[in-house]
């Protein structure tokens, strides 16, 4: 792999896991990268959710603080979101890959708006439905197929989930948010390394550079006010989702 594919991946790595960790949306800073390196749509996908482990391994050791006491909620909701992203990651290497190139346009663009309504989304009547109702617990799962199958905007899905059913603050439900989606995501990668086109020089890189964004991530998050920035990536994102439409 050349150096300069190496530096992009770097530097995109540490982008997505600083985004993924405080904004739920690092695919749309990696999955690019993966593209501009000469990637099929499948292969960086997958090539993707191995390099996201990184952001899962920094978010864990960054969020430490935001985590004390909530060991019983990720308990109980891991195994629903690992769950999800084993039949995820089986659905993406089961379906047609053509047909993944068809909707993954219409999932970076949904991820993007994702991006936009998650304020309005943290507003929907926060903590006061039960995370042990079997709807919630069905909507943890079904947003877990999605990180196995792609990915992009389950994060904010996820947050929006766990603002719904924890009266705590934001910065501690994106704790546990990233927790529910490094399980989805965990799960898929496992299966995607042993049956899907991974580009394993890509993965690392893009890896290494997740940890180092991940593990700041919520450091940032405690200081700076994210709008700006969920402005720029979700316009960034859908103008991705416009260029991916016209060149499939």
């Amino acid at each position: 792999m050349p150096v300069t594919e190496v530096l992009l991946l770097l530097l995109a790595g540490a982008g997505a896991g600083l985004v993924g960790s405080t904004a739920g949306l690092a695919s749309l800073v990696s999955y690019p990268a993966l593209l501009l390196t000469g990637l099929s749509p499948l292969a960086a996908n997958v090539t993707n959710t191995l390099a996201l482990l990184g952001v899962t391994a920094g978010t864990a050791v960054g969020s430490r603080p935001e985590l004390v006491g909530q060991r019983r909620d990720v308990l109980r909701l891991l195994p629903v979101a690992a769950l999800g992203g084993a039949l995820g990651c089986v659905l993406l290497l089961t379906t047609d890959p053509g047909a993944f190139e068809v909707v993954v346009p219409f999932l970076v663009a949904l991820a993007s708006v994702l991006m936009l309504a998650q304020p309005r989304l943290q507003r929907l009547r926060p903590g006061r439905t039960s995370a042990r109702n079997p709807l919630v617990l069905a909507a943890f799962g079904v947003v877990g197929v999605y990180g196995g199958y792609f990915g992009a905007g389950a994060g904010v899905l996820v947050l929006a989930l766990c603002e719904l059913t924890h009266a705590q603050s934001l910065i501690r439900n994106n704790a546990l948010k990233n927790m529910l989606t490094g399980a989805a995501n965990t799960v898929a990668a496992l299966g995607f390394a042993v049956f899907g086109p991974v580009d394993w020089w890509a993965a690392l890189a893009l890896g290494v550079g997740c940890v180092a964004g991940g593990r700041l991530g919520p450091v940032v998050l405690r200081r700076i006010d994210p709008r700006v920035l969920r402005v720029v990536i979700a316009v960034a994102g859908l103008g991705l989702a416009v260029r991916l439409w016209v060149t499939r």
